[in-house]
C-alpha cells in the first residue's frame, strides 16, 4: 500500500487529518471486532489509500467509502476492481451525506471507519442523531483521548457531554487500543477503537437536542456546583433551579460529573415539559 502512495505520488494530508493504517492483521482485527460478515453493506468514511477498506472487502461485504480527497480515486478503483465491484465511493463531506438515501431507505448498514481526527466528534453527533437510526453498529477509531470519553461512567476523568449523548442513544465499550506507531504518519498520540449498538428504542432518551442544551451548560463550567452551571438555563425557561434539579433527583450541590446520564435525562424532561411548553 505504502508503493502504491509513492506510485501516484500521495501523501498524507495534515488539514483533512489523515493518518494511514497499512497493517492488514490490524485492519483485519477491525473488520472482526465489528462483526462484518458477507452481505452486509458497511460505510466507510475517511478510506484514503484503502488500508481498512481492503479488509472490510475481505469479510466479503459490500462498502461504501465516503472521503472528501479526490486523489486516491485510481487506489479506490483498482480495490474496487479487484472486489468485483462490491466496493463503492463517493467524494463528498460526510458531515453532510444522507447515509440512507445512499445505502436505501428500507436497508441497514454498519459503519466502520478510522475517522479523520478533526471531524470524528461531529460525525458520532450526526449518526447518534439520525432520525431513524438504520445503522445497527458503529465500529470507529478514535484518538484515545476522545474514545475515552465515548465511553465513559458518571464518576471518571474523561466523562461529559459526549459521555452522556452517548449513553442516551447506545450501548458502547472501547475494543482495543492502537499506538500512534501503527499508523502512517505516525500522530502525536494514541488511538483507540470503539463498538457502538444502537439501544433498543423503548431504552433510548431521544430528546439530544435538549439534552445537548443541559449537558452543554452544566460541563462548560464543570468546577461549578449544578446550581450555579444550570442556573441562566432555568431563568431562560422559568424554572426555580433547586427546584429544578431536587425534582430531577439531582443534589443541586453536586458537580455534573458526578451526575449519571439517567440524571441529566431526567433534567431534560422536566425542562422540556415544563420551562419549554
Amino acid at each position: 500500500m505504502q508503493d502504491c502512495l509513492k506510485q501516484f505520488g500521495l501523501h498524507a494530508n495534515k488539514s483533512l487529518g489523515q493518518h494511514f493504517l497499512f497493517d492488514l492483521n490490524l485492519t483485519r482485527k477491525i473488520a472482526r471486532a465489528a462483526a462484518v460478515e458477507s452481505g452486509d453493506v458497511v460505510l466507510e468514511v475517511g478510506p484514503g489509500p484503502g488500508g481498512l477498506t481492503r479488509a472490510l472487502l475481505e469479510s466479503g461485504a459490500s462498502v461504501i467509502a465516503i472521503d472528501k480527497d479526490m486523489r486516491f480515486a485510481p487506489l479506490l478503483e483498482n480495490i474496487s476492481n479487484a472486489a468485483n465491484g462490491r466496493l463503492t465511493w463517493r467524494f463528498e463531506d460526510a458531515l453532510k451525506t444522507d447515509e440512507s438515501a445512499i445505502v436505501g431507505r428500507d436497508k441497514t448498514f454498519k459503519i466502520v471507519s478510522n475517522l479523520p481526527y478533526n471531524v470524528g466528534t461531529a460525525l458520532l453527533i450526526k449518526w447518534l442523531t439520525i432520525a431513524p437510526i438504520a445503522w445497527t453498529s458503529l465500529t470507529l477509531m478514535f484518538q484515545k483521548e476522545v474514545a475515552d470519553r465515548v465511553v465513559a461512567s458518571a464518576g471518571s476523568p474523561a466523562y461529559g457531554r459526549l459521555s452522556v449523548l452517548c449513553a442516551a442513544i447506545t450501548h458502547r465499550h472501547t475494543l482495543f487500543g492502537v499506538p500512534a506507531a501503527a499508523f502512517t504518519p505516525p500522530p502525536k498520540v494514541d488511538s483507540a477503537v470503539v463498538h457502538l449498538t444502537p439501544k433498543p428504542i423503548a431504552e433510548r432518551f431521544d430528546d439530544l437536542a435538549g439534552l445537548e442544551q443541559i449537558t452543554r451548560a452544566a460541563f462548560g463550567q464543570r468546577r461549578k456546583m449544578l446550581r450555579a452551571s444550570l442556573k441562566p438555563v432555568a431563568k431562560a425557561a422559568g424554572l426555580n433551579v433547586e427546584n429544578w434539579l431536587e425534582t430531577a433527583g439531582v443534589q443541586p450541590t453536586e458537580r455534573p460529573e458526578t451526575i449519571a446520564p439517567e440524571g441529566f435525562f431526567a433534567l431534560t424532561r422536566i425542562w422540556r415539559a415544563e420551562g419549554q411548553t
